[in-house]
């Protein structure tokens, strides 16, 4: 009798093709649609500093612990404020959404805050804010966005100090309210707590851990072959029929494994605290990262990439139906480095 066992292909076509990320952090390619009536930013970026654990009530009636203490793993993230540079507005076109136009704050302004930022982009010293402005009140905009920037002089584990600049989505009443809102920020620092609260639900985007170019096995996790197999084991049976000419993508090969742009959904934020509260980080620091001095949030679970990588959040965009409230009674400050 033959044998008719089966197992499917181990990796998901979804995640291809697996070559390196563009940046190395994560790029958001949508921003969820919500029924907020006030004005609010709908992302964030900050630099992971390492895990711990915290022991929490479980509050959820349906849960066969609650009302017990549970143990759950969290990861720490530190997230200074960051500088809102600009006011961008789209428009449709047949082609798609394209720019209308940007409304920048002064350089001045923006040079004494982030000394670095003239690395990143040019200077712009003729520049009438207030014509800007009046043009994308005229146009017929579709969405209006942020450009900021980050600011890594504020955090002591991270070498560069060279700003990183990115797009935010607002959110909450018509195009023209997040228009007068914006341009009332320009300039100004957006910290965490203007843009998230304590047990709501995000969306992570993160570049993962790169380990370089690997063999099959690594990479997908295929089968190793028998031992009577000629010259090698750690290979694939074959690459495709003989009538095709060419090797089909979905066949599994060597190559490059990791930093790959990933999303995590609905990460739960279980705190978020400030500079005064820097009771996070465990004796000698996190490993590979430090101390922490600037806000940071406690993140139910896992995310992507090592420390010291900047990673992104955003608004939920597959919510849960059900959200319970958070009661963290310990977090563990315990050394992690072994001893």
């Amino acid at each position: 009798m033959a044998n008719t066992t089966h197992r499917p292909k181990k990796g998901s076509m979804g995640f291809g093709p697996r070559k390196r990320a563009n940046r190395p952090y994560g790029r958001v390619k949508s921003w969820p649609d919500s029924d907020a009536k006030e004005v609010r930013v709908q992302g964030f970026a900050g630099w992971k500093a390492g895990m711990t654990h915290v022991l929490m009530r479980d509050l959820n009636p349906g849960s066969p612990s609650a009302g017990a203490e549970v143990r759950k793993a969290v990861t720490v993230v530190e997230v200074p404020p960051m500088l809102v540079l600009a006011v961008r507005g789209y428009k449709m076109t047949p082609y798609g959404k394209q720019t209308a136009g940007e409304v920048w704050a002064d350089a001045e302004k923006l040079s004494d805050v982030v000394p670095n930022l003239p690395r990143r982009m040019p200077e712009r010293k003729e520049h009438d804010s207030e014509a800007h402005l009046d043009k994308l009140r005229e146009s017929n905009l579709t969405e209006i966005r942020l450009i900021v920037a980050s600011q890594p002089g504020k955090i002591s584990a991270v070498s560069s100090k060279t700003p990183e600049i990115m797009e935010m989505g607002l959110t909450g009443g018509d195009n023209a309210a997040q228009l007068e809102w914006a341009s009332e920020k320009l300039g100004e620092e957006l910290t965490i707590e203007d843009v998230f609260t304590s047990g709501s639900d995000i969306d992570v985007i993160g570049v993962t851990k790169g380990y370089g170019n690997q063999g099959v096995v690594r990479r997908f996790g295929v089968k190793l072959l028998s031992h009577k197999n000629s010259k090698r084991r750690r290979q694939i049976g074959n690459m495709g029929d003989f009538g095709t000419g060419y090797v089909r993508k979905t066949i599994r090969q060597a190559g490059q494994t990791g930093y790959h742009q990933r999303t995590e959904y609905n990460k739960r934020i279980l705190r978020i605290a400030g500079e005064e509260d820097s009771q996070i980080t465990p004796a000698g620091g996190f490993l590979h990262y430090g101390e922490i001095h600037n806000h940071y949030m406690i993140i139910q679970g896992s995310l992507p990439g090592p420390a010291k990588r900047l990673i992104r959040f955003r608004d939920a965009s597959r919510q849960r139906r059900e959200q319970h409230p958070v009661d963290i009674t310990y977090v563990s400050t315990a050394s992690k480095q072994g001893v």
